[in-house]
């Protein structure tokens, strides 16, 4: 495995295998990688024939400069776990290579794709993730692009700045990874103070418990209405929003009938991290 820090010599890295006629395929992480990271390079092993990843925790992104330094950094292990799963090369850039100088991000307006929900709760974020997935897609140049479905609204954000911008390129939604007592995997999730997982764990619990109430005959807002009573009643929680919406165009559905393939998506702080998770309705 090899592991490039300029992106000079990404360019004739990849050069290279193009000229082997290699598909290159894509992984972009912020880093703290875990078992849902590795379920991205192995579906991007499965799919391509060299595989990038790369480790760049992007500050344009970050609505608070405190998440921003508090946000985990174990470069080493996320190494190990790179070469254990099979991935060619990895690229762990500065900040200055990726935006040649200072880091910046011009607003962008995808309607309520960046405006709803966490856009509007992280004004700014999908500027910053735009900004750096655009740059990073331009630096790699990938014929495939791999993401969790963990952060749906980010993967849509991405899709249709693939379809704007890159429409030669293939952007792959992978299936949210959970740990064995149902919590979604996040890098956050190592923040949890000791004491406060039981109380993490009902964001995910009520989620499935509103899924199954829908599917039961119930109204979309009267699941969602009980759920978020549930959740607004435990004072180690602080919900943020609770939603049932098309993940295409993230239109909420309010005391309707549900059409095409519904999300149900959960945003809420836990112990001073915040976490989100969604599941298919």
């Amino acid at each position: 495995m090899e592991v490039i820090r300029a992106k000079s010599d990404l360019a004739l890295a990849l050069k290279n295998r193009r000229f082997l006629r290699m598909e290159v395929g894509f992984v972009p992480t912020m880093g703290a990688l875990h078992e849902g990271h590795a379920s991205l390079i192995r579906r991007a092993k499965k799919e391509v024939s060299f595989v990038v990843l790369s480790i760049f925790v992007n500050p344009t992104q970050f609505t608070d400069s405190g998440d921003f330094n508090s946000y985990p950094s174990t470069l080493a292990s996320d190494l190990e776990l790179a070469r254990e799963e099979g991935v060619d090369l990895v690229f762990v850039p500065q900040a200055e290579d990726v935006y040649d100088g200072e880091a910046h991000a011009k607003r962008m307006d995808y309607g309520r794709l960046t405006s709803a929900f966490e856009g509007r709760k992280r004004p700014g974020h999908f500027d910053g993730v735009i900004e750096v997935v655009r740059r990073l897609f331009n630096i790699v140049q990938p014929s495939t692009s791999f993401f969790g479905e963990k952060d749906l609204q980010q993967l849509q954000v991405i899709r249709h700045l693939g379809k704007v911008e890159f429409p030669s390129m293939k952007i792959v939604g992978c299936g949210l990874i959970r740990d064995a007592d149902g919590l979604a995997m996040s890098s956050r999730n190592i923040r949890i103070r000791e004491g406060f997982r039981d109380h993490a764990l009902k964001i995910n619990s009520c989620l499935m418990e509103a899924k199954n109430a829908i599917a039961a005959g119930f109204r979309v807002e009267e699941a969602l209405a009980l759920q978020r009573l549930i959740l607004e009643d435990d004072p180690h929680v602080e919900l943020e929003y609770f939603a049932a919406v098309d993940p295409d165009t993230f239109e909420e559905y309010v005391g309707q009938e549900t059409k095409g393939r519904p999300f149900l998506i959960v945003a809420a702080v836990v112990s001073g991290v915040r976490l989100i998770d969604n599941c298919l309705l």
